[in-house]
């Protein structure tokens, strides 16, 4: 099963649970052992099943999954995986006042199968002197596999427990975003930081919060100080219950007023995915809205444009990406087949650098407009990977911010066998033109990124810009 996702949908459920495999002795007193996990298997495309207990087997084949799946597995150092997952496990020990002093990582040889042994030792027997507690052998074995793939530092990898039934969606009510490159690691800003969006109904809605309002502080600390954000602050905006107050200062700049609220964390109201649009403006421009690189997107927004020309002379079409966060493959084909035929748009590429080009079908009727895209830093992954294309073959212009630069390939799903899922890219993305968009983004032809002073007071200098370019 492939997945293109976007890291921006962060907050993936990982849970994972441990159990322990003894060897031919008393727990501990010899090195672990398990016996060899069978190889991974991509996912089906099934209803998930509900997770299972995981065994020291399950942990090895993640392990191992990584080696053989991954796109460096190859040239990998397995010390760099088994070193950053024994200091997550330390890490989350010490956050529950359990530190061991057998909680030392020995010496690693780089021997892939000899270390996996050092470490398994020495994770048994420090969980040998733990209590019994099933819920924190979970919370420390996924610890210590959230460090194993972050050591990979790969947008797209990710370990996925299903939720059976699904949890409900608990949060503020509220969506906040930075001026400057505005980046789904929110941690990474210079500020100020405000709201991006706030969720009608929901309590922040009630309290009179809106778009563009800044965050000045949370329950009375300031969110910087001399310049510096402080993720203390700001992890205060993420309750841990329903029983938690929280009280947020905003400044609101389009009437310079200062106010603050009081805020619980609720269950959320429903709310329905963000659809496609298209509306015809003054001068025969199409301004179209491309939420998602969804199942269907492409053929969407090409039917809506397809259905105003009945009725409209267009002479070109503004494409909206702000925000979207990615989605599937075949849709970013789909579009740009519409923008031009016979292109190679993008490239898949192993380790080694050999390399897969991926073509525009010319079976999809032409747009034959100009069109120019509106970017920032939330369109991510798919919509990464289709505004390279655009920009490496000049298609269009681009307008407001640099992308994300989230792009690192599409990921396939492994099945593990407690039941959980296991994100590897087997290939990395490169752009038209063989250039490196992960980690950097797409840069714009012409600046002109939405401020907190421009949400609040409803400007959008993004589309402005779009226009005058489109209309001169």
């Amino acid at each position: 099963m492939k997945v293109r996702f976007s890291a921006l949908a962060a907050g993936l459920v990982v849970a994972l649970g441990y159990s322990l495999l003894g060897g031919s002795g008393p727990l501990g007193a010899t090195a672990a052992s398990a016996d060899s996990p069978a190889p991974c298997a991509p996912a089906s495309d099934g209803p998930a099943l509900p997770a299972t207990p995981t065994t020291l087997t399950t942990l090895r084949q993640a392990y191992e999954c990584v080696f053989a799946r991954y796109y460096a597995g190859s040239i990998l150092d397995d010390r760099t995986l088994l070193t950053t997952a024994f200091a997550a496990f330390t890490q989350e020990l010490q956050s529950r006042g359990l530190d061991r002093a057998a909680a030392t990582l020995p010496r690693l040889s780089g021997h892939r199968d000899r270390d996996w042994n050092a470490f398994a030792t020495v994770y048994a027997r420090v969980l040998a002197t733990l209590p019994d507690d099933a819920g924190l052998r979970q919370a420390l074995a996924a610890a210590t596999l959230r460090g194993m793939i972050t050591a990979l530092n790969d947008n797209h990898n990710a370990w996925i427990v299903q939720q059976t039934p699904p949890s409900v969606r608990l949060g503020l009510g509220i969506a906040v975003t930075t001026e400057g490159r505005a980046t789904p690691n929110i941690r990474d800003a210079s500020g100020p930081i405000y709201l991006q969006a706030v969720q009608p109904g929901s309590a922040a809605d009630k309290a009179g919060l809106r778009p563009g309002d800044i965050i000045e502080a949370v329950d009375g600390v300031p969110l910087f100080v001399a310049g510096m954000l402080s993720p203390g602050v700001l992890g205060l905006l993420q309750p841990q219950s329903a029983d938690e107050t929280i009280r947020i200062t905003i400044r609101r700049p389009a009437t310079a007023t200062t106010m603050t609220v009081a805020l619980h964390e609720e269950v959320l109201p429903a709310t329905q995915p963000p659809a496609v649009s298209a509306r015809a403006l003054p001068g025969g421009i199409v301004y179209a809205v491309l939420p998602t690189f969804s199942p269907g997107a492409a053929d969407e927004v090409l039917g809506k444009i397809a259905a105003l020309r009945q009725d409209h002379q267009i002479r070109g079409v503004v494409l909206d990406l702000r925000g979207n966060g990615g989605g599937r493959d075949e849709e970013v084909a789909k579009l740009l087949s519409a923008l031009a035929h016979d292109k190679i748009y993008s490239w898949d590429c192993d380790v080694r650098d050999h390399c897969t080009p991926h073509r525009t079908d010319d079976s999809t009727p032409l747009l034959n407009v100009p069109v120019t895209l509106l970017t920032d830093g939330w369109c991510a992954s798919a919509c990464d990977a289709f505004s390279g294309a655009v920009r490496d073959l000049q298609l269009g212009k681009l307008v407001g911010a640099r992308t994300a630069g989230m792009v690192s390939g599409m990921p396939i799903a492994y099945a593990l066998d407690d039941n959980s899922v296991l994100l590897l890219t087997p290939l990395h993305h490169l752009s038209a033109n063989r250039e490196i968009i992960n980690g950097i983004g797409v840069a714009v032809d012409y600046p002109a990124p939405m401020t907190a002073a421009d949400l609040s007071a409803g400007r959008d200098p993004g589309l402005d810009k779009a226009l005058a370019l489109m209309t001169a």
